[in-house]
């Protein structure tokens, strides 16, 4: 683009020139086309004509490099606008796949917790049958304890009271007997 615009404004510099060694348009009283403008029409020609195959070149490559240039962008734009609609896709994709996946996990974390929830079940039920049977074990072996305290009081109670029953009916001639009875026992 720059090229043409040198080219451009070299024509119009070229062309005022040419204006200008004519004399300005026409103040002379020049009386229609003179030699003079014939040459400097020529001259004109032979400049544009030579400025065209000067500058043909470098100003068919420049528009082309720059039609190519710009191709090249609108590929590489179409080619990035491609990658962007296929991520969009991917994207939305995933979006309409989020509610699924939320889904899972949230089933997945209701599956967990009703998994703790078991566990956590059993092991109390486990914790309440060890101290269920501890306090059994404890009860018995209280109850065993009061049992065999209770079992010697009422021995006691039971030997004294014979003893006060045997004081009250044991006469001496039993006692005799008894003595006698041991003494034969040992003796013998």
């Amino acid at each position: 683009m720059s090229v043409a615009l040198i080219f451009a404004l070299a024509l119009l510099c070229f062309a005022g020139i040419a204006l200008g060694a004519s004399g300005g348009g026409g103040e002379q009283g020049s009386k229609g086309w003179v030699a003079t403008d014939t040459f400097k029409v020529m001259n004109f020609a032979v400049l544009a004509i030579g400025l065209y195959l000067l500058l043909r070149k470098p100003l068919s490559q420049a528009l082309s490099d720059r039609i190519q240039g710009i191709k090249d962008q609108l590929s590489e734009l179409e080619a990035r606008k491609e990658e962007a609609e296929a991520e969009l896709a991917r994207y939305n994709e995933r979006f309409q796949h989020l509610d699924k996946e939320a889904e899972k996990l949230i089933a997945q974390y209701i599956k967990q917790g009703e998994d703790a929830k078991a566990k956590i079940i059993k092991e109390a039920e486990i914790s309440a049958q060890k101290l269920e049977e501890q306090a059994r074990r404890n009860i018995e072996h209280e109850f065993k304890k009061t049992r065999e305290k209770l079992q010697k009081e009422v021995l006691e109670q039971a030997l004294t009271k014979a003893e006060e029953i045997i004081k009250i009916r044991i006469s001496d001639k039993d006692q005799e007997r008894l003595v006698d009875e041991y003494l034969d026992k040992v003796v013998a």
